[in-house]
């Protein structure tokens, strides 16, 4: 509904930091359905959503999301996807040492075609890193309307349970994808060594993109006609099982 807006001209590029209540797995836009464990989902009270852009299932919880919507011609819109993740990441690194983390960006090979189903286990073509395992992932979309990049911040908690909401041929495989994810990536408590709350990292971002990109970020809510289009969104496509279920 915020690219919709903002490629319309009636809303002002965002940059929307929030969090989700009550947990929820979120597939990439091309993942199977199958790999759901639905059951799990209804025993721990998670939701579950598919996301307009691409990679693998993510849980969720205890963490920082964001997202960054821009027109078409903005500049920092402008050119590859690759050329416009890497002008974004400048904020994402500022605002990770910010908060103390001891970042790095390094270039990785792109994903296998049979990936595993967790996103973090999945490298994308550069990487936030601590140590050599994955801070922060972020997934982009292109439409005529604009560019949306969102990505998320895993706070504290614990990684694994995402394993609990994926599908695996048996307890072993999950238990060897839960010790994989481990190695391949971290929290910002684990980078830190303390919790960070979600407030102080939301002011991290907020203060990043301002100083890197020389912007003045005024605080609104959503328009009415934002929130009454994200409604009906949700009822003719993000709900509906066409999209949300398909294999």
């Amino acid at each position: 509904a915020l690219l919709e807006s903002v490629g319309r001209g009636e809303s002002p590029p965002v940059l929307r930091l929030y969090a989700w209540s009550p947990p929820c797995l979120s597939l990439g836009r091309a993942q199977s359905f199958a790999e759901v464990n639905t059951a799990a989902l209804a025993q721990h009270g998670w939701d579950v959503v598919r996301r307009p852009t691409g990679g693998r299932a993510i849980l969720h919880t205890d963490e920082l999301t964001y997202a960054v919507i821009l027109p078409p011609q903005h500049p920092l819109a402008t050119g590859s996807v690759l050329e416009s993740y890497q002008r974004l990441a400048q904020g994402l690194v500022r605002a990770l040492t910010k908060l103390g983390a001891p970042i790095k960006i390094q270039a990785v090979k792109p994903p296998q075609p049979h990936a595993p189903p967790v996103c973090f286990e999945v490298p994308s073509s550069y990487e936030i890193t601590v140590n050599g395992k994955k801070l922060l992932g972020s997934a982009q979309a292109r439409r005529r309307e604009g560019l949306l990049q969102h990505g998320t911040l895993p706070l504290h908690g614990d990684l694994t349970r995402i394993t609990r909401a994926l599908q695996f041929e048996d307890e072993t495989s999950r238990q060897q994808a839960a010790r994989r994810l481990l190695e391949k990536a971290c929290t910002l408590e684990n980078a830190l060594g303390h919790v960070i709350s979600w407030e102080k990292a939301a002011a991290a971002f907020q203060e990043a993109f301002a100083e890197v990109f020389r912007l003045v970020f005024t605080e609104q809510p959503l328009q009415q006609a934002e929130s009454v289009r994200a409604e009906q969104l949700v009822k003719e496509k993000y709900a509906h099982p066409d999209w949300l279920k398909r294999q």
